[in-house]
């Protein structure tokens, strides 16, 4: 048995995080969906859905609302590996604050939480995902996500059945409001002359063409491309090598508005030239 893991999801992560959202998502996509299931019955119905060829594709969504029999994931998890199936991970990640928020908005308690405080309970579900996010192939923190870029998102990695090329996210951010946590790889633009100090180009972004002109037009820029790109390809070559298949690229400036938009715009443009299916998400824009 050598199942594709472009047929089998498991999808994990914190609570308010998006993991209802994500198989909605999958499940338009024309996913198999089983959400809540115990990790005792995974290697079973793993077995009865794909194995059998009675759907081709099958995602499971399991969390801490099982209880004590979460603890049997990762093993479950091992149990499908060595019987030859290849299951992607995907877990879901969110801040603190917006967990918070969001669990608040649908007033519903946290699965952890007890008698006890609700960040009591998000402090414990981090403690009982921590092997499941370390050990995951595609982390996606929707702390910053809508509905649709989160969809977005999810549509990009697993729209169709053709899971053989790396896809990626380009993500351009303000290292003023953080770096984002999902992220496999970081570049600083900094080096590059910041538009900001143009007064005609202020109000822009770096998807107006005169930004883009004028962060793109710098010899440093230019060269920074040529050899990002390339290390990007190598990077390309050794992830689909070890089973990876999706990579979140973080192009950064100060806050996030005119170069690392440009670059990401760029980045983007030349992974979709090599053939690399590729998202840009813009994450701070518009947050000055």
């Amino acid at each position: 048995m050598d199942e594709s893991s472009g047929n089998l999801i498991i999808v994990s992560g914190m609570s308010g995080a998006g993991r209802s959202s994500v198989a909605d998502v999958l499940e338009d996509l024309g996913w198999f969906v089983v959400d809540n299931l115990p990790p005792m019955f995974l290697t079973t119905i793993v077995e009865q859905v794909v194995g059998t060829g009675a759907s081709p594709r099958l995602a499971i969504v399991v969390d801490v609302r099982t209880g004590m029999f979460f603890d049997e994931l990762g093993a479950a998890i091992q149990d499908l590996r060595t019987k030859g199936y290849r299951p992607v991970t995907l877990f879901l990640e969110a801040s603190d604050d917006v967990i918070v928020r969001r669990q608040e908005s649908v007033r519903r308690p946290h699965p952890l939480q007890g008698e006890g405080r609700l960040l009591t309970g998000i402090q414990r579900e981090r403690e009982l995902l921590g092997d499941i996010r370390a050990g995951a192939d595609m982390v996606i923190d929707t702390s910053n996500l809508n509905i649709h870029q989160l969809a977005a998102k999810i549509v990009n990695g697993f729209g169709d059945e053709e899971n053989a090329e790396l896809r990626a996210t380009v993500v351009s951010f303000g290292f003023k409001y953080g770096i984002p946590v999902d992220a496999d790889v970081v570049a600083d633009m900094r080096f590059v002359p910041n538009p900001y100090w143009q007064p005609d180009l202020r109000p822009m972004t770096g998807q107006d063409k005169p930004v883009s002109d004028f962060v793109l037009g710098h010899l440093l820029a230019q060269q920074f491309l040529q050899n990002y790109v390339d290390v990007l390809d190598t990077l390309r070559t050794g992830y689909l090598n070890e089973g990876k298949r999706f990579v979140t690229v973080a192009i950064g400036c100060t806050g996030g508005k005119h170069r690392s938009v440009a670059m990401a715009e760029e980045i983007a443009k030349r992974l979709r030239a090599k053939g690399s299916p590729t998202l840009v998400v813009h994450r701070d824009l518009g947050r000055e």
